[in-house]
Parts: structure tokens; C-alpha cells; sequence
């Protein structure tokens, strides 16, 4: 089981203002109502974002809120681990971002979405290439939906301090669907922790995923109680 007694680390500093590239982005928190399976995310985004929305905002949204209204959210008890995913979880590397796959029921939500094979082949590579100093490469071969599966950490939301939640299905399809909800507004579904960040769909293909990550790599949302599943990326000024 996860480890919910140790005190938290001090937070980083978030600024809602970022400079890359000789311009200026402000980034919008847009705090919401503990999101539950059975919200539809259109209505989420009605209710609290829509009327914030300028014509060439990006809307982005993070992966788990479009995860739970999917009904991709499990609770710990329900999990039931096989010996393999036991065995495996001891092996992988716990990061200051999340537990990841490095408890039982993690790795078997791995296991099922990714299948035996591919997660064995990664762990196999790992194995070959961790001594030699190389890290992320299970998670590099064991792919988007292996990476994206979320734990119960110290300073989860509740009820998903309980719970496993899988990464998004299909977030380009999703991103599109608000987005034509929106009248056009853009969107992105966005993987962000204070380490890192990936955004995993756009509603338009033109849209730069890489800057939208970097725009967000302090992460801007927070990783703990906020309750700021969403926010909304404005350019502010250029030539800085």
C-alpha cells in the first residue's frame, strides 16, 4: 500500500505568467466541483469555463478529469494484483511526481490495458539498460498508457486517494468534440506533474504540443488540492 503518512514537500512557486520565445503567456486556473463518473465533461466546461473563453484561448484539460468521466477510475479495494504484478512493481523507480506503476494495482491496471508482452518487454529493457544509466525506458516502450496511470498519492483529491486512475481514451477525439462544443475555441488534453508534462490530444492537428508542454511545464494547476482539473492558456504579448 501507498504511503500516506509521510509529511509533503514544500511546493513550488507558480507564476500564472510565462515568457518562451520572446513572448508572454498567462495561464488560467479554473477550479471545478470534485468531478465524479457520470459528469459529462461538456457540461463541466459550460458550467465553469466557457464564460472565461476568449476567441484564441487554449483550453487545456488534464488527462484524469477526462479519465474519471470516462469511468476510467478504479478503487485500490476492487484491484485485485496477480503475483506478476507484485513482483514487478518492486522494481520501478518512484519519482517526487507519483508512485506511477510502483505499487501492485498499478501495475496490474498496466498490465491489463497494455497486455503481458509489451509490459515484459519493457521491464526486460530496463533491466538491460538502468545499470548502464539510461532511465525512462520502460515507460518509453510500455507506452502512453502505461505512463499515464495515476496512483493515490499523499495529496490526492479525494475519493481518489483510494483509487487507480488510467489515462484518457481516445483524448484526440475528445479534445475535438469540446472544441466543437466551444465553437471552434482550441483544446488540449494534457498529462502535467511537477516534474514534467506530455499533452496526449489536440483538437487541431496544426496545434504545437510541445510548446503547449512548455507553456505549462511549471505546472500551473498544481499538483495537489487545488481542485483545477482545467485552465486556460492566453498569449498576452510578443517581442518581449
Amino acid at each position: 500500500m501507498t504511503d500516506m503518512t509521510k509529511p509533503a514537500k514544500p511546493k513550488k512557486v507558480k507564476y500564472p505568467e510565462i515568457d518562451l520565445n520572446n513572448e508572454r503567456y498567462l495561464r488560467i486556473p479554473i477550479k471545478t466541483h470534485v468531478v465524479m463518473f457520470g459528469d459529462q465533461l461538456k457540461d463541466i466546461v459550460d458550467q465553469y469555463a466557457r464564460e472565461h473563453l476568449e476567441k484564441d484561448d487554449i483550453l487545456f484539460i488534464t488527462e484524469k478529469i477526462v479519465a474519471i468521466t470516462q469511468g476510467r477510475a478504479y478503487y485500490m479495494k476492487d484491484i485485485k494484483p496477480r503475483k506478476l504484478a507484485k513482483v514487478l512493481s518492486k522494481y520501478v523507480t518512484k519519482t517526487p511526481a507519483g508512485i506511477g506503476l510502483g505499487i501492485p494495482e498499478t501495475m496490474e491496471m498496466a498490465l491489463r490495458e497494455c497486455g503481458v508482452p509489451r509490459i515484459m518487454m519493457a521491464a526486460a529493457a530496463s533491466a538491460i539498460t538502468k545499470p548502464l544509466g539510461k532511465k525512462g525506458v520502460f515507460y518509453q516502450l510500455a507506452g502512453y498508457k502505461a505512463s499515464s496511470i495515476d496512483g493515490p498519492t499523499l495529496n490526492t483529491l479525494p475519493p481518489y486517494n483510494q483509487c487507480v486512475v488510467l489515462g484518457p481514451d481516445r483524448p484526440d477525439e475528445v479534445a475535438r468534440e469540446i472544441s466543437a462544443h466551444l465553437r471552434g475555441i482550441k483544446v488540449a488534453i494534457a498529462d502535467i506533474n511537477d516534474i514534467s508534462g506530455v499533452i496526449l490530444g489536440t483538437s487541431h492537428p496544426g496545434m504545437d504540443r510541445l510548446k503547449i508542454a512548455k507553456i505549462l511545464k511549471d505546472n500551473p494547476l498544481g499538483q495537489d488540492l487545488e481542485q483545477t482539473p482545467m485552465g486556460i492558456i492566453r498569449k498576452i504579448s510578443s517581442d518581449l
